[in-house]
């Protein structure tokens, strides 16, 4: 039963590189790239590292990611909607 975890737990680590690899809306990348570490997080535990896990928790889906994010709103690649309300003032 483990074992078969262990292989769906490869697949989705191999489907979500390339995944991110092939997608061109950059937020959503980022979002796969985070699935990627949460679940690279899982086989380090798996593998009984749990230090590497932690750290990959941290830098991969945590750090990296909201770095990633921030990129994002300084190049404008994230808008705010623009609604149809006319503004007061």
């Amino acid at each position: 039963m483990l074992k078969l975890f262990e292989f769906i737990l490869l697949f989705v680590l191999i489907g979500c590189s390339i995944s991110v690899a092939c997608t061109r809306d950059l937020l959503t990348s980022i979002v796969i790239f985070m699935s990627y570490s949460l679940v690279m997080c899982v086989i380090w535990v798996l593998l009984q590292s749990p230090d590497l896990a932690i750290t990959e928790a941290a830098v991969g889906a945590g750090v990296t990611s909201i770095l990633f994010f921030v990129t994002l709103k300084k190049i404008r690649a994230i808008r705010k909607e623009k609604t149809d309300e006319p503004e007061e003032g």
